[in-house]
């Protein structure tokens, strides 16, 4: 993982996200914007897990940089 802050790069993220959904106003985005958005989602998700798992470390006393980025399976494969 590079060295900007996980909140960092989740605003990087959203950011671009809405760059996207808002880049073709009339005919919608093609397949690779699509596809695009498909993986800032899924990033997204690794990224909030990961804040969670640092938080959760800080509360419990442990260190917040044993925290690690789950893979996309695993975090996809959460239910709400």
């Amino acid at each position: 993982m590079d060295q900007r802050s996980p909140l960092d790069h989740i605003n990087e993220l959203i950011e671009e996200e809405h760059r996207l959904q808002h880049h073709e106003p009339s005919g919608g985005l093609d397949a690779v914007g699509h596809a695009r958005l498909r993986e800032i989602e899924v990033e997204l998700d690794q990224y909030w897990d990961l804040l969670r798992q640092r938080r959760a470390r800080r509360d419990a006393g442990e260190p917040e940089s044993d925290a690690t980025l789950r893979s996309p399976r695993v975090v996809e494969g959460y239910q709400q």
